[in-house]
C-alpha cells in the first residue's frame, strides 16, 4: 500500500473522530474553555482518550527501527523553550479561545461551507505566511 494512501486514510479517520467527538463545533470548544461560566467538560474526555491511545501506542511504535512507510522517524529536534515557541503557543491559544477552532477541526469544518471556518483558515494561512517572512527577515 502506498504511503499517501495510508496518510489519507489516517487523516480521514482523524477527521471523522473530530466530527464524532464534537471538536468541530466551536460552541462546544468555547464552552470547554469557559471554566468560570457554563463549563462543558465533555471535551476533556476526548483529550484523555486521545492521550490514552497515544500513550499505549507510542512505546510500541518507537520500539521499531523505522516507521512502516518511511526510512526514519521525523521527530522534532528542538527541545528548548524559546520566545518563538511561547509566542506561537500564545497566538494558538488566543485564536482557539476567540474562534473555537484549532487547525485540524477548522479544516474538517470547511466541508460545512459555513463562513467561520473559512475566515479562520484564511487567518491561519496568513499567520503562517507572516511567520515565514518574519523568520526569513530576522535570521539574516
Amino acid at each position: 500500500m502506498k504511503a499517501w494512501l495510508v496518510a489519507f486514510a489516517s487523516g480521514a479517520l482523524f477527521g471523522v473522530g473530530l466530527l464524532v467527538s464534537g471538536m468541530t463545533d466551536p460552541g462546544k470548544v468555547v464552552g470547554f474553555l469557559d471554566l468560570f461560566g457554563a463549563w462543558d467538560p465533555s471535551l476533556a474526555f476526548v483529550m484523555v482518550g486521545a492521550i490514552g491511545v497515544h500513550a499505549l501506542s507510542y512505546r510500541s511504535v518507537r520500539a521499531r527501527n523505522a516507521p512502516l512507510f518511511d526510512d526514519r522517524f521525523h521527530v522534532p529536534e528542538a527541545r528548548g523553550v524559546d520566545a518563538p515557541l511561547v509566542a506561537g503557543a500564545a497566538l494558538f491559544g488566543i485564536g482557539w479561545g476567540l474562534s473555537g477552532y484549532c487547525p485540524g477541526p477548522a479544516l474538517v469544518s470547511l466541508g460545512t461551507l459555513s463562513p467561520s471556518p473559512f475566515v479562520f483558515t484564511a487567518a491561519m494561512a496568513g499567520g503562517m505566511v507572516l511567520c515565514a517572512v518574519l523568520r526569513k527577515r530576522f535570521k539574516s
